[in-house]
């Protein structure tokens, strides 16, 4: 991606997006209907950022993550279904004036190296990361399929869980930014660990900050 391309954003607490990894939305304000309707007029791109916080308009996150449409459905009342796949993590170098209801940016992906499949874990950091799983997804009540799971590269274990485990979105928001997938993997491994020791369990709102 050339530096500091104009990106329309879809601002949503905790909805991740990476790299490789793929997002399903399902697309219901007129704002963001006319953001896909645009996006897959174009270049079918769509950059997703978290909000900092519960303001109209919210405050952002400086770092989002570009995708690109790859499967929608309109259905009959104008909403979408789509499904975005992650291309490169980026950092909003400002923000647009703009005519469209949705907001755009100008965002810059030449500090991030996300062409490139990451080093895999170690053997021993992949067995932490599943056996905490499990400690968690039990923690939660979750029903797994632990033998499909063992299947999963380490990149799709570690992000899918990134995307899925209800963190708050700071501590998504780390996901994000961490430089390699190892780093994440620690990180997620801490959370999901502290989660589960504050009072009221894995189903506490607080996460390490």
């Amino acid at each position: 991606m050339a530096a500091a391309p104009t990106v329309p954003i879809f601002p949503l607490p905790g909805a991740l997006l990476f790299p490789r990894a793929q997002l399903p939305l399902h697309i219901f304000e007129p704002r963001y209907r006319q953001m896909v309707q645009d996006a897959l007029g174009g270049d079918q791109l769509i950059g997703m950022v978290q909000p900092r916080d519960g303001n109209e308009p919210p405050a952002l996150f400086e770092t989002g993550c570009l995708g690109s449409i790859v499967s929608s459905e309109e259905l009959e009342d104008g909403r979408f279904n789509i499904v975005l796949e992650g291309i490169t993590r980026f950092r909003i170098e400002r923000e647009l004036q703009v005519e469209t209801p949705y907001r755009q940016v100008h965002a810059d992906s030449s500090g991030f190296k996300d062409d490139a499949e990451p080093e895999p874990l170690a053997s021993i950091q992949r067995a932490d990361l599943e056996r905490e799983s499990r400690n968690y997804a039990d923690a939660l009540g979750y029903a797994v399929d632990w033998e499909a799971v063992s299947r999963l590269d380490d990149e799709m274990l570690v992000n899918g869980i990134c995307q899925v485990a209800p963190l708050d979105v700071g501590s998504k928001q780390a996901l994000l930014e961490a430089p390699d997938l190892a780093v994440r993997a620690d990180l997620l491994v801490q959370f999901m660990q502290f989660q589960r020791m504050v009072p009221g369990g894995a189903e506490a709102p607080e996460t390490l900050q």
